[in-house]
């Protein structure tokens, strides 16, 4: 896992597509547990060089019901985007997720993480990359559906303050979805 995770940190495949160059984010163990699949690190993860190191990563260890520690334990949770750099700034946010990271690095990263319970699946892309067809027309009939993706995949909305307009829409995520997830979580761990 080692050598993995340090090509990983030396890949340059999209490079020339990155405002910033290349900073490839990604934790992993052999005994990873939980693996968290995200979109791409922000401009602030991209410069700490820690995942979920921003308001993002707070409002998902609330969601999670972690404590920092716990989180970035290797062994609890693996945190493997689905563009391992920073995209980039859009109209609305960051740029999606470079395309190349997940077909290059995702299966080789989960072959070695025999001991995974549950990977949660935050936001579209994420979603719709590993439950295909599975996936609802949208996030919000993904999500609402979570449970048909147990026991293997968890599907959740993206936690950055700019999703305030769906939360608002959407009250019922917090009030059913997020407890069944921190059971789940609290489980395994």
């Amino acid at each position: 896992m080692d050598a993995l995770l340090h090509e990983i940190k030396q890949c340059t495949i999209c490079a020339d597509h990155l405002p910033l160059g290349p900073h490839p984010i990604a934790t992993a163990h052999p005994d990873s547990k939980i693996v968290i699949v995200g979109q791409a690190p922000g401009l602030k993860v991209h410069n700490s060089g820690i995942p979920w190191d921003d308001a993002s990563g707070k409002r998902l260890r609330t969601w999670l019901n972690v404590t920092e520690d716990q989180f970035y334990n290797t062994k609890n949770f693996a945190i493997i985007p689905m563009g391992f750099c920073y995209p980039g700034k859009g109209k609305s946010g960051d740029l999606p997720p470079r395309p190349e990271c997940a077909p290059q690095w995702h299966a080789t990263l989960f072959s070695k993480m025999p001991q995974v319970k549950l990977v949660i699946l935050i936001g579209n892309y994420a979603q719709k990359y590993y439950l295909k067809a599975e996936a609802g027309a949208n996030l919000t009939e993904t999500v609402s559906n979570f449970e048909s993706y147990l026991p293997t995949y968890f599907p959740i909305p993206h936690p950055s303050p700019r999703n305030r307009f769906w939360m608002s829409k959407n009250l019922w995520f917090e009030a059913s979805v997020v407890p069944e997830l921190q059971k789940r979580v609290h489980d395994i761990l």
